[in-house]
């Protein structure tokens, strides 16, 4: 039987003994290495007799305020709105997971005799006459020399179809001049588009039964709020649109 003058002094000495040795541990020791086994000894089933211990006690106090202050950080951080880090895959980052827009192409186009801007802009290259004069700083294009020497930048486009609005328009102005100086054929495969530069070759294709045709933009319009095309009366008789009058289609501009 341990008398009990011993029981009262083992502890104190205990005390004294783990207070030394947590000092050494502390000044030695990594800090993230002593707070790991500091928060690993109060998960040990002996856990509430080493909190009563004065050595560890203030190393388990370190160890929770070091956790508690990260988890504070990432909270202020996920409330802030803060960038989160950049996840990446196999194929770059998921941010960039779109396809690029086309860049244009440039080419060089020597003039011959005969040729004109808007003849070049629009049967040739399929482009705007007046973007292109400015281009090349053209300010009279009637002083274009045979041999002078062009500079074509020539728009690329998706190769996806889109869906349009597409009327049709025939007998009452067939015959009468379109925006590219030539006179309206109604039987012609033409449209009319208010933004593609005239010549622009573009596919329609009729989703209700799969009919395609090859059209030139040859016209400006349709100027009917909710319409982007409109077809000679050819295309729409092939596209079985000329009962329908107005309907959707699928366009891709070939260019």
């Amino acid at each position: 039987m341990v008398p009990p003058i011993l029981r009262k002094a083992l502890p104190l000495s205990f005390h004294r003994v783990m207070g030394s040795l947590s000092e050494q541990f502390r000044r030695f020791v990594l800090p993230g290495k002593a707070q790991a086994m500091a928060a690993q000894a109060a998960s040990n089933p002996a856990g509430p007799v080493i909190r009563k211990m004065p050595a560890f006690s203030s190393i388990l106090e370190e160890a929770k305020a070091s956790q508690s202050s990260e988890t504070r950080s990432r909270e202020k951080e996920s409330v802030s709105g803060a960038p989160a880090p950049e996840l990446r895959g196999s194929h770059g980052a998921l941010a960039s997971a779109g396809k690029p827009s086309p860049r244009p192409k440039t080419v060089h186009y020597r003039t011959r005799p005969g040729d004109t801007i808007w003849d070049l802009a629009v049967n040739r290259f399929h482009v705007d006459p007046s973007g292109l004069a400015k281009e090349n700083r053209i300010s009279n294009p009637r002083l274009l020399r045979a041999g002078q020497v062009l500079k074509v930048t020539r728009p690329t486009y998706p190769s996806s179809e889109r869906p349009v609005v597409a009327s049709w328009y025939g007998q009452e102005h067939h015959g009468k001049p379109m925006a590219n100086g030539r006179p309206f054929n109604m039987y012609a495969p033409t449209i009319a588009h208010k933004e593609l530069p005239l010549g622009t070759k573009v596919e329609l294709r009729n989703p209700r039964n799969g009919q395609r045709v090859v059209a030139v933009v040859t016209d400006r319009g349709p100027y009917i709020e909710g319409r982007d095309v409109d077809l000679s009366y050819g295309l729409a008789k092939k596209l079985d649109m000329v009962e329908q009058g107005v309907g959707k289609l699928m366009m891709r501009i070939i260019g």
